[in-house]
């Protein structure tokens, strides 16, 4: 796993061993970013189920301002520091070590431009999420959340006071766009 673009291009990142973390592949991030474009420059970022670390560091290279990556799997917060550390970004990027519904109850005067949501699939997780980061308006005004979920999950984003902007399909990911639908 490496980081595609931007000024760290090609910078390897360290992984989790096992099977616990499913990092995004180098594929379907190219073309999260793809759909993003501009709108990571400046960026203020949340990176929920961290993982690696993998969008919110590349959204970094890319330009991003600043990055809060929460991870509550102790050897994936130390790999996520650990790869912070490597790029030298500790000045832009916080890893917290919490689970993430914790962290959406006790940081919810948090305002972010994107909010990366790539939990374990078939969990609920990214409505719940989404569900939370609505009511609290983690999102500021014209920010996107990207959600990873398996190609067979579907999300109902009025549920969420959210619109479904984009939805791609790459092997069994299934990558949703949404956005405030006052926007």
């Amino acid at each position: 796993m490496r980081i595609i673009a931007g000024e760290m291009r090609g910078r390897i990142l360290k992984t989790v061993a096992g099977i616990q973390t499913r990092p995004t592949s180098d594929k379907v991030k190219g073309a999260i970013f793809n759909v993003l474009g501009d709108r990571v420059k400046d960026a203020r970022i949340l990176d929920l189920f961290t993982g690696t670390g993998n969008l919110a560091l590349e959204a970094l290279s890319r330009g991003a301002r600043e990055a809060v990556l929460v991870e509550k799997g102790h050897s994936a917060f130390k790999v996520v520091r650990e790869n912070i550390r490597r790029l030298g970004l500790e000045h832009k990027a916080k890893v917290v070590l919490m689970d993430a519904f914790k962290f959406l109850d006790n940081y919810h005067d948090e305002v972010f431009n994107l909010i990366f949501l790539d939990p374990p699939y078939h969990q609920e997780l990214v409505s719940k999420s989404l569900t939370i980061l609505s009511e609290r308006l983690f999102l500021g005004p014209n920010g996107v959340i990207i959600a990873e979920t398996a190609k067979d999950d579907q999300l109902n984003a009025a549920m969420f006071s959210l619109e479904i902007r984009k939805v791609s399909l790459y092997g069994d990911t299934k990558v949703w766009y949404l956005q405030s639908m006052d926007v």
